[in-house]
Parts: structure tokens; sequence; C-alpha cells
């Protein structure tokens, strides 16, 4: 089978899926150039809530596949860039769900998304410097607000894999869950996420992520909106919420 991203869709979670099996799922040209089309075909249905992104089997990403970079190294970086700035840009909460290597692109992919849970096993690294690669600016900026700027200098200094512990201690995973529990935390996990206020979830995305200019338009948005209306009542008659927004 040739390599591909497919998806799903099912009780608001849109499940995307990284298939390269025989190059642990590295990412080619072809892959990264999908992922940003994909994104936007997703973000605009109403019924997706929340994103996962993971790999398939037992690995997440081994990163970029390395033939893409003796074509053009600068073409490959772009993609990969696009591709991850269309995740961090996507409009609801997004979780990479990690098991066996997550490395070079697959970080960078792991570090755009919201949230990472991971399997105890796996192994995160950023490896440009086993190639001599500049590491874009963006993806840098992106690793340092995540790990802070002592552990991401550690990552992309050495270019060395560390695991699921190291990744938990440093904010690179989330969760850290025993073989086996991954699926079932991943389940439930999102479906507490869909059940909340998207209104809430978009207006704290963007705040999180550092944006300055909306606070009036969310501000806007709270007023206009009846979820508070209906959070408050369904928390009185202890009953789940029906949020409706941006309805």
């Amino acid at each position: 089978m040739q390599p591909h991203l497919s998806h799903s869709v099912a009780d608001g979670v849109a499940t995307v899926v990284i298939s390269h099996p025989a190059r642990r799922n590295a990412m080619t040209n072809a892959m990264w150039r999908a992922l940003p089309p994909l994104l936007e075909t997703l973000a605009s249905d109403d019924a997706v809530r929340v994103l996962v992104l993971t790999g398939e089997g037992n690995t997440f990403c081994a990163g970029a596949d390395i033939s893409g970079l003796r074509d053009s190294s600068e073409v490959a970086q772009r993609l990969a860039v696009e591709a991850e700035e269309a995740l961090a840009a996507f409009p609801v909460p997004t979780l990479a769900v990690v098991r066996g290597h997550c490395v070079g692109g697959g970080t960078q992919l792991a570090a755009a998304c919201d949230l990472r849970f991971a399997e105890e096993g796996a192994l995160f690294g950023v490896t440009p410097a086993k190639l001599g690669i500049v590491y874009p600016a963006s993806s840098t900026r992106r690793l340092v607000s995540l790990v802070g700027p002592s552990a991401a200098k550690y990552l992309l200094f050495s270019g060395e894999l560390v695991d699921g512990e190291r990744a938990l201690r440093t904010g690179l995973a989330d969760e850290l869950l025993p073989a086996g529990e991954l699926a079932a935390r991943v389940a439930a996990f999102t479906r507490v996420l869909a059940s909340r206020s998207r209104l809430t979830q978009a207006a704290a995305k963007e705040f999180a992520d550092g944006r300055t200019d909306r606070d009036a338009h969310w501000a806007a948005a709270a007023r206009a909106s009846r979820d508070l209306e209906e959070g408050v009542a369904a928390f009185l008659e202890r009953r789940s919420p029906s949020f409706t927004w941006p309805r």
C-alpha cells in the first residue's frame, strides 16, 4: 500500500492516521502536501469537535522520509512547516496519540497539536543535527514554548531520543499511559472534550496560543451565546449541558 493519510469521523471525533508502515510512518512529500487540505475539509465539518492524530500500528511517525530530502530539502521543509502550521491552526482541540517512535517531523506534528498522550515505550526526538539541517524558526519557537529553552536545546543540540517519562516531565507529553490503556483513555478523554463548550475551547485555544487581537471578539461572542445560560441551567438541573455555540 502506498504511503497515505487516512481519516474517519465518529461521535464528533475526527481521527487522522499516518500510514507508511514500511518506513515507520515517515512522512513523504506527498503526505506533507496532503495534510493541509485534509485538515481544511475536516475543519469545515460542523460535526467535528475534536481531532486525533496518530500513526498506523505501533509507531506514531519516524519523521520525514529521507528520500524527499534528496530531491530538495528546502521543498521538504517548506511542506512540513505548512502542514505543521495547518495543524496548529485547526479550530477545535487536537490530540496527538503517540505509540513508539515520534521523531523529527513526527515530533514537529505532535508539538503542533494542543495535547499529546503517549504510551509507555514511546520515544521522542528532534533530529536535524544528525543531518545538518537548520530546524525551521517557527518550529523551534513552538518547541521552546512547549518545553522551555533548556529542554528544547537539549533535543535540538543532541538529536537524542528521550523516553516517555522525560517527555512527560518536560511537557512534551501530557499523559503517559501503560501499554494497552492508551486507546481507552483517548476514547474517554475525547468524549469529555466533545461534550464541553466549543465557545470556551475556541477562545481558550487562541488566548493560550498567544493571540492578542481577539479579546473583544470573544467578549462579544460570549455575550451573544447561550452557552453560559445553558451551562448554569444544566448544573442546577443536574443534567449534561447541550451547548449550541456557534449557533
